[in-house]
This record gives C-alpha cells, sequence and structure tokens, in this order.
C-alpha cells in the first residue's frame, strides 16, 4: 500500500508526515518521536474511536491524504529535543586543504629539503612549537623599506626578503597544508641576511650543510631584534606611560639573565687589594659543555657557568688567570640548551663532532643554576608542585586499592551466599573475628562511588591551585614571560646524525599538543606522543624514541633542547 501524507498537530506546530497504512501505530510512534522529541510511551494520539495504540493497524483508521491528527505530550526530564545541529557537519572529502591541515588529528606539514637544507627545516619547526611566537608573528609588520614584492600567491613561502616576515608567511602556510612545503622565500631572505648560509658545496654541486646551532641563533638574533611586541606586564599604577611600551618577543619569552662574579685566580692580585668584578649578561641559550666527566645534562650545565678568562691584572700588571662565576637572575618561560658537540679539528679543517652520550630528561630542574634570591623565590613553588603531585599518585594508587579489594569482597559474599546459610554465618563470624583483631575498619570500610572520588579530587585540586598560586612570587607574577617555579618540560628538539657539523642530517622532534576543545577553547589533555619532522616527512613516535637521542655514536644525538616553563594555576582558574 502507497504512504499517505497526513499532518500531525503538536504543541501549536504542524508536522508532515508519511503515514504507511501497512505499519502499526508503534512504527508512526517513533516517526514523532524523530519529529517532537517526546518518546513513544509518552504520546497521546487522538484518532477515532480514542488513542492510537502501539499494535493498532494503520490500515484500520482510513486515514486520508491530508488529514489531521492531534497528538500530546511532551519530553521526559532526562531525555533532550531533537534538533537540527547548529553546524552543518562538514566531511573530509568536502575541506579544503587549509580546513583539513587544521582539523583534529591532522599531520603537521613538513618542510621539503632544498640541497642541504636540513640544518634549516629542523630550526624551523622546533620554534614552531612555541605557539607565542606564531600568535605575535601574524601580527608583525614589516616597515616599508624591508618589503617586497607579495609572492605568497605563488605559495612559495612568503611575501619579502625581511626574514620575519618571510618566517610570517611560512608559517602561515605551513597551517594550511598537510604535505610537504618548500621554504624557498625563507632561505632567500636568510641567506640574504645572513650570506654564511648561502656557501658553495666544496665539491661544486650546490650549496654546502650548515650547523642548525648556527642557524637558530641567528633566527632567534634577528627575531629579537625585528619582532617587538606590547608589554603589559608592567605595573600602570607605578608606571602608566610604560604600561603598553614596546619590549623584544625574544627577550621576554627566551632570554634569561646572569648575574656573574669575574675574579683573578692568584692570591697575590686578591692580597693586593684587586675586587671582584660584579656584571649581568643577557642569555639566549644555555650551553651544555661535554668533557669526559659529563654524564648528564646537568654535568655540562655546571660546566658552562664557569669559564676561565685570561686577562691583563691592573694590580699585578701582567696577564693573569681569572674565573667567572655566572649564576642564572632571570629565568625565561622557554629555556633554549645546546649540546656543544662540535669543535674545530685543525688537522682535518672541519668541525669535528664529540660522540659522548649525554643523557637528559623530559622534566629539568633548574633552580640550583639560579642565584640566591631567585632560588628563595622559586623553591616554595617547585615543592609544592612536587607534593601536589606525590598526592595525586598516592589517591591514584589507594583508589586502585580499594576497587581490588571492594571486587574481592564482593566475590567473597557471592561466593558464600551460593554455598548456602551455613556458609553466610561462617562469613558473619569472620566478621566478628576480623573485628577483634582490631581490623574493623577495614571489615566495615565504606566504598566510594566514581563520582564521589570525582568531587573529591575536582574539590581537592582547586584547593591544591590555589595554595600553589598564593605561593607565586608576587614580582615574579608580574613578569609574564618568566618561569614562577624553576620546573621545565621539553617540547622540541632538534637531531643531528653523522661526525662533523658539515656533514651528515638534521631532524626535529616536537611533542604532540593536545586538541582544542571547540566548547572551551582549551587544549585537551595530551597523547605524551611526538611528531618527528625528516625534512617533509612526518611521523609519529612514542615518548620512549626521545630517551635513544642521548648521543655514543653517530646515530641521531641531540644538539639543541627547547623546554617549557611548566604551567601553573592562573587567577581565572583559581576562582570558586
Amino acid at each position: 500500500m502507497e504512504s499517505i501524507q497526513v499532518f500531525v498537530k503538536h504543541q501549536g506546530k504542524r508536522h508532515e508526515v508519511e503515514l504507511d497504512p501497512s505499519s502499526t501505530g508503534e512504527t508512526f510512534k517513533f516517526q514523532l518521536y524523530s519529529l517532537t522529541g517526546v518518546e513513544p510511551e509518552r504520546q497521546k494520539i487522538l484518532v477515532k474511536g480514542g488513542q492510537l495504540k502501539d499494535e493498532t493497524d494503520l490500515s484500520t483508521l482510513g486515514a486520508k491524504p491530508g488529514q489531521t491528527f492531534m497528538m500530546m505530550g511532551t519530553p521526559s526530564s532526562g531525555a533532550a529535543a531533537l534538533e537540527r545541529p547548529k553546524e552543518k557537519m562538514k566531511f573530509m572529502e568536502d575541506m579544503t586543504e587549509a580546513e583539513a591541515a587544521r582539523s583534529e588529528g591532522a599531520t603537521p606539514a613538513g618542510l621539503v629539503n632544498l640541497g642541504n637544507t636540513c640544518y634549516m627545516n629542523s630550526t624551523l619547526q622546533t620554534l614552531r612549537c612555541v605557539p607565542e611566537l606564531q600568535e605575535e608573528l601574524q601580527k608583525y609588520s614589516a616597515s616599508s623599506s624591508s618589503s617586497g614584492p607579495d609572492l605568497s600567491q605563488f605559495r612559495i613561502g612568503g611575501n619579502s626578503l625581511d626574514l620575519t616576515s618571510a618566517l610570517r608567511d611560512l608559517y602561515k602556510q605551513m597551517s594550511e597544508t598537510q604535505d610537504g612545503f618548500p621554504p624557498m622565500i625563507f632561505l632567500n631572505a636568510l641567506r640574504t641576511a645572513f650570506p654564511q648560509f648561502a656557501q658553495k658545496s666544496k665539491t661544486g654541486n650546490g650549496y654546502a650543510q650548515q650547523d642548525a646551532e648556527e642557524a637558530w641563533s641567528q633566527i632567534v638574533s634577528q627575531l629579537r631584534q625585528k619582532l617587538q611586541i606590547k608589554d603589559t606586564t608592567s605595573n600602570e599604577a607605578e608606571a602608566p606611560s610604560r604600561s603598553t611600551a614596546d619590549v623584544s618577543f625574544i627577550d621576554k619569552y627566551l632570554s634569561g639573565r646572569f648575574e656573574s662574579v669575574l675574579e683573578c685566580d692568584e692570591v697575590e692580585a686578591r692580597e693586593g687589594g684587586e675586587e671582584p668584578v660584579r656584571g649581568e649578561d643577557v642569555f639566549l641559550k644555555l650551553d651544555c659543555h661535554i668533557s669526559k666527566d659529563t654524564n648528564h645534562l646537568r654535568d655540562g650545565i655546571l660546566a658552562g657557568l664557569e669559564e676561565k678568562i685570561e686577562k691583563k691584572s691592573g694590580v699585578l700588571d701582567r696577564d693573569a688567570v681569572y674565573t667567572k662565576k655566572s649564576r642564572i637572575a632571570r629565568l625565561p618561560k622557554y629555556l633554549t640548551v645546546h649540546f656543544v658537540r662540535f669543535f674545530w679539528k685543525r688537522e682535518a679543517q672541519k668541525k669535528a663532532k664529540i660522540m659522548r652520550k649525554v643523557t637528559f630528561s623530559h622534566e629539568l630542574d633548574v633552580v640550583e643554576f639560579c642565584t640566591e634570591t631567585l632560588r628563595k623565590q622559586l623553591v616554595p613553588v617547585r615543592d609544592k608542585v612536587r607534593e601536589i603531585r606525590k598526592e595525586e599518585e598516592d589517591v591514584t594508587r589507594a583508589r586502585k586499592r580499594q576497587k581490588v579489594a571492594h571486587k574481592q569482597e564482593e566475590d567473597r559474599q557471592r561466593e558464600l551466599k551460593a554455598e548456602g546459610p551455613a556458609d553466610e554465618k561462617k562469613l558473619v563470624k569472620d566478621k566478628q573475628a576480623e573485628n577483634k583483631d582490631g581490623d574493623a575498619e577495614m571489615a566495615d570500610a565504606v566504598y566510594k562511588t566514581d563520582a564521589e572520588y570525582d568531587a573529591e579530587r575536582a574539590a581537592s585540586i582547586l584547593a591544591a591551585k590555589q595554595e600553589l598560586y598564593s605561593l607565586i612570587n608576587p614580582e615574579l607574577a608580574k613578569d609574564e614571560g618568566a618561569n614562577k617555579s624553576g620546573l621545565y618540560e621539553l617540547r622540541g628538539l632538534v637531531t643531528h646524525q653523522g661526525a662533523s657539523a658539515d656533514s651528515g642530517h638534521y631532524t626535529s622532534y616536537v611533542k604532540k599538543q593536545g586538541p582544542i576543545d571547540a566548547k572551551t577553547g582549551r587544549r585537551k589533555e595530551e597523547d605524551g606522543k611526538w611528531w618527528w619532522f625528516n625534512d617533509d616527512k612526518v611521523s609519529e613516535v612514542e615518548a620512549e624514541k626521545i630517551e635513544t637521542l642521548s648521543g655514543g655514536g653517530e646515530s641521531h644525538s641531540a644538539l639543541i633542547l627547547l623546554y617549557r616553563a611548566i604551567d601553573l594555576p592562573s587567577a581565572e582558574e583559581v576562582k570558586q
């Protein structure tokens, strides 16, 4: 039988429905459920002779085309009314290349090797993991004197030979594709700004391989000079004119400050009245010097904070050896660490590589490298972070133990009840014996539900955040681009494979960020995996892979590490 078009009036709305005379009242009710959200059991459909029942044969209604039925009923309180999605669902095949590249689960773009440019590619991929850098680059506008022709329409990497503009455009175009991208314009800008990277190969074929650390340093120094941002961290009450002063992005987020003491090693100079010279220096990276005694990153950093200098002593009136000891007075949010693996080998006339294995951790504690003043500001926060982590681990373990004990108790009771009344009496006696032995607390334990645990955990986390926030030093809190705990987490690294800086191959690893929650705009929890950028080849690797990059041979070993300050609660997060 052919379907009949009828109408159903419900709460002032008129719904058009296809009634199939060969079906039943139950089928018709489910059709209306899809239109109104009212569950079939809560529907009252008025037909000739009373209400429509589930088992009613619709052919007996004698319905005519255009006939109108009345329906009463509302959705249950726990049921959400069915409605059209606010946003049209978009399938991958319907997305543009840029939309697909920004979707959850997309693979980030690699960079095409344009002839011994892996040193540059790995540097750019690692720097790209700084979200604040990408955000500020989008606001950057070069002066008219430095701008060039707009070539972005040709999708070849940028719109000027200004290095910062080229980097801005390159990152933007990388965000719009999942394919390997040729960074030609940026490479030209780099070679224009720093001709050393335009050096030709000794074989006469193409360009020479370069040192990734030198590329990193030159790019960062150029950004330090060009990328100026508004500094909103100054105290407006104290200095209104400085509240929105321009400051270098690099100085704010990637540079630290040393306080140093330079003193002559010879007792004769000190007895002669020569005073130690105190000074301050800005640093953009910490060097990890590698010797036969260096086994861990900490050893190399400590060695790098002390150096010997030969200079003329005014008291001795001759050259003497001085020791310069430095300590960190300001920690940046992003800390760059450089493994000094390359040195100039005179007999070979090239930069040779130190192969020694030097381990490093995913989390770095730098408090011991700081001045006494800064240390006092960092220690309370650092120690509280560790205390909270330990408490969370203890709670998680206790919860697991409770679940196991609860299950064992349920299984035991189930088995005894299955055996009969005699065994139930035995269960009662056993409990009484436990009570006498002092185990009443375990015997009468109250097992919490997951919901109760989650509620307690949420309250505990809020209290911990409030306490942690209260420990942050007020002076450090004003410095948005500083580390306030002394703890860092590893976010990216550049690796080198080979025996010298002028040969071999560079790649980079960047930790995956959690996807952005469309509702809250915040990032979800990370899965702990990493992206491996091998020029235009991009693959996902486990965290354990990073632990194999400590060196010990010609295989891939870490050259540059990029750490980020661990997250601390903000003022908004600690509000009730």
